[in-house]
């Protein structure tokens, strides 16, 4: 190994193995439920990394179920369309018409282009949506907005957008037996059969709940929680939550994230790691090194 101009030996392949012995022995047989979303489903080449990540998770012997996103793929068809989205709170409103640009978007060439480069890659994908086997029921979300104490609340109908009620996870048990990685789309099924376009973070928490899953990881475009300084917090324990959010330090899109994931500890889930998915293969340096990428809550 040539090692001239460094001040430091670069780790050899064996020392890098050696490093990750431990966590492969400690996660096997482990579920994984993995929220992929972000630039991490545009970009081409870390699109294939994500693929061959979660293929090596499975042939070491872990679990991966796999749940995404896809607004801007959803945004792109809708625009050729000639239909504007429009968001509330960060939540898409969805009447009708969109709701079956989302359920082809996401079911289909979504889903689909996943599970094909997982295949590619070695592995044995299958591409579910919520309704498939009873996965996901939802019922219908209820908006309610205040702007301040003297004005009465106003309740927004946010058109078929659900809330996840259950999730019967019969149908990743026997894929996970048969050796097959499920990758879900966030759509789920109401009591009287209509459908429901669910936010995929919230998905991916109840699925992970549903397994009792060792990790749900969060993929996101950020390295995780930062500090006031900008320093990555590398650990977040449930119990200093409410205090990093009163204080702004967990602010933005990061706090449902944060809820989701203090609901999936609350409810048999080990821990949530939340990293950096433009990072190349993320899910292996968070997973299989001492130091990890990125922010982990725990209990």
């Amino acid at each position: 190994m040539n090692t001239a101009g460094t001040d430091q030996p670069r780790p050899s392949v064996a020392d890098i193995l050696i490093e990750a012995l431990p966590y492969i022995r400690q996660f096997a047989g482990m579920t994984i439920v993995i929220k992929y979303g972000g630039h991490a489903m545009v970009d081409a080449q870390l699109r294939e990394d994500f693929a061959q990540d979660v293929t090596l998770l499975k042939f070491i012997g872990l679990n991966p179920v796999v749940v995404h996103g896809g607004g801007p793929q959803i945004n792109q068809v809708l625009d050729r369309m000639g239909i504007r989205p429009k968001f509330v709170r960060g939540m898409r409103m969805t009447d009708a018409p969109t709701m079956d640009v989302v359920e082809m978007v996401l079911g289909g060439k979504v889903n689909k282009s996943i599970v094909a480069l997982i295949n590619r890659s070695g592995g044995k994908a299958v591409g579910l949506s919520g309704k498939d086997g009873g996965l996901i029921q939802a019922e219908k979300l209820k908006i309610v907005q205040q702007t301040d104490a003297d004005t009465p609340p106003e309740i927004i109908d946010p058109g078929l957008v659900g809330r996840v009620t259950a999730v019967k996870p019969d149908i990743l048990h026997t894929l996970a037996r048969e050796g097959f990685i499920p990758v879900v789309a966030p759509v789920g099924y109401g009591p009287d059969g209509e459908t429901f376009n669910i936010n995929a973070d919230l998905v991916a928490s109840h699925v992970a709940m549903s397994l009792s899953a060792g990790r749900l990881v969060y993929l996101t475009d950020v390295d995780g929680v930062l500090d006031a300084a900008g320093t990555l917090i590398s650990s977040i324990a449930a119990m200093d939550i409410r205090r990093l959010v009163e204080d702004g330090t967990i602010a933005g899109g990061m706090i449902p994230k944060i809820e989701y994931a203090l609901e999936a500890l609350q409810n048999g889930v080990g821990k949530v790691p939340i990293i950096n998915g433009t990072r190349r293969h993320a899910l292996l340096l968070e997973l299989f090194t001492h130091s990890g990428i990125g922010t982990e809550v725990t209990t």
